[in-house]
């Protein structure tokens, strides 16, 4: 099955055909860590978690690369505002970061790289930057001479012109010229530094990508992803060092951008201060609902986060896995398809994910396969049915858990205490004592758990507000 996709530097959808036949390399910017991430932060992540997920079953190796940048003027003032060391807020809001992804269901990377584990490869890069004569040292600076690279401004689609007009860029009298961007930058006593051959200092924002994309995955990568907000500067910048590096060569051969997610009319923004963290949506939300909120839009249109995406993600959650439910023996999840071969998944789910990334087709697709197992006349083809549901499940990241848990999760109701109530039933319908069995289940369902009677037993779950 071709897949294709939308190459920002191209500005069209193109048919994917990876650098080196069955193998592919993907690189996508991961998070500052100076605080909590916001639900914005999590599109990013799901929306590639996807993406690989296709890519390992279409190809036979997959080599997936996702930062951290741990090294940035905003670490560096959220650490000196609450007084305590910049490597440990680093460390800690890394792995709060790490606890928030795998909440949202997204599958770890193969290789996770932290800017400050990579100084001698971003040093070496410099000054192969330097050597070809497109970066510079002035004042205790490296920058990079935007004027030197003719091609400067075509994945944004931006003439020098324009940059220099529109951005917002750091006039300095070391300059060459104002849109020169650094690359290395002098650190004082108190901030993060590393002996350089330009004095003690640390790299610039730009450069960490470049230099982490270099070790890991070569001068020239397949698919590079990220944010639409780092299409300029950020990207544009990288790609102008990672081409000058290597004399021309190519540096990455398809660019995918996803949208933003909105609140309002409004970009979600902690500089706007309009958004919502991560961690306390999983407060009141199981991941997977989150996950189904983001996938229900193209991951390059962005998404408008509301209360009320919450509750149609959940509502079109749980009809996925009442379909579950209603198959033989009830069970299954999607973790059984994850080593699976192209043929066990839903071609109706892998066309529209193959053209890219049409999550909301996709999910549509997973909806008519459950129709099919309501509609099923005999326990074969709703069994059939259910194998697909779940197979599908596992390219979205969803159905991840038995059916009953879906269903129970999410409330502080003890299941233990549930499950004895449900064998005093079952005691009370088995002497015929039906008034005391009917006042069992109206019990329960009076603190909001409903009980539903299968071949198999009593089944319940929390009734849904």
């Amino acid at each position: 099955m071709d897949l294709y996709i939308h190459d920002t530097y191209a500005g069209a959808k193109r048919r994917f055909e990876p650098r080196v036949p069955g193998e592919v390399s993907i690189y996508v910017c991961g998070p500052t860590v100076y605080d909590l991430v916001h639900i914005g932060n999590g599109l990013p992540a799901v929306a590639f978690d996807v993406f690989v997920r296709l890519l390992r079953v279409l190809y036979d190796k997959v080599t997936y690369v996702r930062n951290i940048t741990d090294v940035e003027d905003k670490i560096n003032a959220a650490a000196l505002a609450n007084g305590e060391p910049i490597e440990d807020l680093a460390d800690r809001f890394t792995a709060r970061y790490l606890e928030d992804v795998e909440a949202l269901g997204a599958l770890p990377p193969d290789v996770e790289p932290r800017a400050t584990e990579h100084i001698d490869e971003i040093v070496e890069m410099i000054e192969a930057l330097i050597a070809r004569g497109h970066a510079y040292a002035a004042d205790g600076h490296v920058l990079f001479h935007v004027p030197s690279d003719p091609h400067y401004g075509a994945l944004s689609k931006q003439s020098l012109e324009d940059i220099l007009e529109g951005a917002r860029v750091e006039v300095a009298p070391y300059k060459r010229d104002p849109k020169d961007f650094v690359l290395w930058k002098p650190s004082t006593a108190e901030l993060p530094g590393w002996d350089s051959p330009w004095g003690r200092g640390r790299p610039g924002w730009h450069i960490e990508c470049s230099a982490m994309i270099r070790k890991h995955l070569g001068p020239t990568i397949d698919i590079h992803g990220g944010g639409s907000d780092l299409t300029f500067p950020h990207h544009e910048n990288e790609l102008a060092q990672g081409t000058c590096a290597e004399d021309g060569q190519e540096y990455v051969r398809y660019w995918m951008h996803n949208g933003m997610l909105r609140f309002g009319a409004e970009k979600m923004s902690k500089s706007v201060g309009n958004i919502v963290t991560i961690r306390a949506l999983l407060g009141e939300h199981p991941g997977e609902t989150l996950r189904y909120a983001l996938l229900s839009g193209h991951y390059r249109q962005g998404l408008d986060w509301s209360d009320r995406l919450l509750g149609q993600a959940r509502a079109s959650l749980d009809s996925l896995y009442q379909a579950v439910l209603a198959t033989p023996n009830g069970g299954g999840t999607s973790a059984a398809w994850r080593d699976a071969d192209l043929g066990a998944f839903p071609e109706s789910v892998l066309e529209p994910l193959c053209d890219d990334l049409n999550t909301p087709r996709a999910l549509a697709a997973m909806h008519a396969i459950a129709a099919e197992i309501h509609a099923a006349r005999d326990e074969a083809s709703a069994s059939a049915a259910r194998d697909r549901l779940l197979a599908g499940g596992w390219l979205l990241g969803l159905l991840t858990v038995p059916a009953p848990e879906h269903f129970q999760r999410g409330t502080a109701v003890n299941a233990e205490e549930v499950e004895a109530r449900i064998a005093e039933r079952a005691a009370a319908r088995a002497a015929r004592d039906f008034k005391r069995a009917d006042a069992i289940r109206d019990e329960l369902a009076a603190r909001g758990i409903e009980l539903e009677d299968t071949p198999e037993g009593t089944r319940w779950r929390t009734a849904r507000r």
